[in-house]
């Protein structure tokens, strides 16, 4: 696979009139980011998912998720193409804390993020938030709406994670293939701005 980063300020590469992009899809567990880029993805996706066990409870919290049965233990991958112009690049982070130590290779070159909250364990979509913040890395908010699930307005999210006010914040569910679309144009048109306002900010 080519490199989907050109430089450290302007991820992407263009071959032609087709540019190539990475984009993570992070979150806590059990937010649902292996629905989501099985959903969005054009090819299958390759995922590395695992059962849960008796030996993980310690440190696997199910509250809320109490039927998940796997876990994602490094990536999971996927792409989708659109309008044969754009490729985006999906990797799905794993949500467990003994796993962050792969973020770092995996948010290397990315153009920016989706991260997913589920608001019946709102509290985990911290750390996601945490990380690309203090790395600069763009990201959106995608709330994924659960069956069950209190639906919240973005603007409640927003106060409730403490986000910038130019932080997306996009209700989606993940299972759905349009909607997953939306969030990442969501992300791509805010990256965007972002590094555009960067260049400009730069020339001066």
């Amino acid at each position: 696979m080519d490199s989907v980063h050109s430089d450290e300020r302007r991820p992407g590469r263009v071959g032609g009139s087709h540019v190539s992009l990475k984009i993570l899809v992070a979150g806590g567990f059990g937010a649902g980011k292996t629905t989501f880029v099985g959903a969005v993805s054009e090819i299958r996706p390759l995922r590395t998912e695992e059962r849960l066990t008796e030996a993980g409870r310690p440190v696997d919290d199910l509250g809320g998720v109490e039927k998940k049965t796997t876990t994602t233990v490094a990536m999971d991958f996927g792409r989708i193409t659109f309008e044969d112009t754009l490729s985006l690049y999906l990797f799905g982070t794993p949500g467990q804390d003994r796993f962050w130590f792969l973020w770092d290779e995996l948010a290397n070159g990315a153009l920016g993020a989706a991260v997913l909250a589920d608001t019946r364990r709102l509290q985990d979509s911290f750390p996601a938030v945490d990380y690309f913040e203090r790395r600069g890395v763009p990201f959106v908010v995608a709330v994924n709406c659960f069956a069950g699930a209190h639906t919240y307005a973005s603007e409640d999210v927003r106060v409730a994670l403490d986000l910038d006010p130019e932080t997306p914040v996009v209700l989606c569910d993940a299972r759905q293939r349009e909607s997953a679309k939306e969030v990442l144009i969501a992300l791509v048109e805010h990256a965007r701005r972002i590094y555009t306002r960067g260049m400009h900010n730069g020339s001066h």
